[in-house]
């Protein structure tokens, strides 16, 4: 029976990401409870990096559980600022607040993948990336919001970079790949060492 490379999420840009790098996949979106699943590490003072990884890994795990034959790629992204995870705003205000709050300060993304098998990780990855946002009036961040629309609810950042998002910021350090959700060359580096891809 032919192996399948499974993605773990019902992302569209992390969907992409792989199709477009040439690579074949399965989309099979994890049933794991994020939430549940990082309260107690919230508690127990993980760092934004290690929870990006455990939430990669659950998600991983869970669909690799149902599919042992297949390598499963698992991702999760957390958003740090001011020591905080942050998520997904819940509405055009909570956008609006989130973005006044980010203005001229510097926030990280934490991106973490991981590839299972049998319903274990046999690999993990995170890579960080630092934006630091330009000084944004309030009445340009309510132009910015009416232009985007409710796209923005959908990134934790309450932005994407690949379109008008990028206005936002003054500068950014760090992979294009970890922004998006997703690190690209470290996953396919991996996946040619395990002979998925051609060398």
């Amino acid at each position: 029976m032919k192996m399948a490379l499974v993605l773990a999420s019902g992302s569209r840009i992390r969907a992409e990401l792989m199709k477009n790098a040439g690579l074949a996949i399965e989309i099979d979106p994890s049933d794991v409870d994020e939430r549940a699943v990082e309260a107690p590490l919230l508690e127990a003072g993980f760092t934004p990096e290690a929870l990006a990884s455990v939430l990669a890994e659950a998600k991983a795990n869970d669909v690799s559980s149902r599919r042992s034959a297949d390598l499963v790629v698992g991702a999760d992204q957390i958003l740090a600022f001011e020591g905080e995870r942050r998520t997904k705003p819940q509405d055009m205000e909570a956008a609006r607040r989130q973005l006044l709050a980010f203005s001229g300060q510097t926030h990280e993304l934490h991106s973490a993948v991981v590839i299972s098998r049998n319903g274990e990780a046999i690999w993990r990855h995170v890579s960080t990336a630092r934006l630091t946002m330009r000084a944004l009036s309030p009445q340009f961040i309510g132009h910015y919001l009416a232009a985007a629309g409710d796209a923005v609810l959908s990134s934790v950042g309450a932005y994407q970079l690949e379109s008008l998002g990028l206005q936002l910021f003054d500068r950014i350090e760090g992979d294009y790949f970890t922004i998006l959700g997703l690190p690209m060359l470290p996953l396919l580096d991996e996946l040619r060492r395990l002979k998925v891809i051609e060398t």
